[in-house]
């Protein structure tokens, strides 16, 4: 079982920067994949970037260039470093683990992009 815990989400500009954090119960050495999520109002849940155990990375088109995804495995935790943030951006953003083919998530994170 893995339980994640995100953080950083708030009310921003647009052209602004955020970075949100997802801190796992456990070492994320163990974890297959971690990945971003987000779902804007009204719209489905749809991947935005993910980092495997070997360091490969995916960025959907739409956040390619603004967004990183990152990790400190001494912190157990996995960020996303925002960018030039536009209104189409805000959404709750969810953190999940893949393990073994099992999925966690979890709770979200809400971001606004208004002015």
């Amino acid at each position: 079982q893995v339980q994640l815990v995100e953080s950083g989400g708030g009310l921003v500009q647009p052209g602004g920067s955020l970075r949100l954090s997802c801190a796992a119960s456990g070492s994320i050495l163990d974890i297959n994949t971690m990945a971003w999520y987000r779902q804007a109002p009204g719209k489905e849940r749809e991947l935005v970037a993910y980092m495997t155990q070997t360091s490969n990375t995916f960025y959907t088109d739409s956040v390619k260039g603004r967004f990183t995804i990152s990790r400190d495995n001494a912190k157990n935790t996995v960020y996303l470093q925002m960018s030039s943030l536009k209104s189409e951006d805000t959404a709750v953003y969810y953190c999940k683990a893949v393990n073994r083919g099992m999925g966690y998530w979890g709770k979200g994170t809400l971001v606004t992009v208004s002015s």
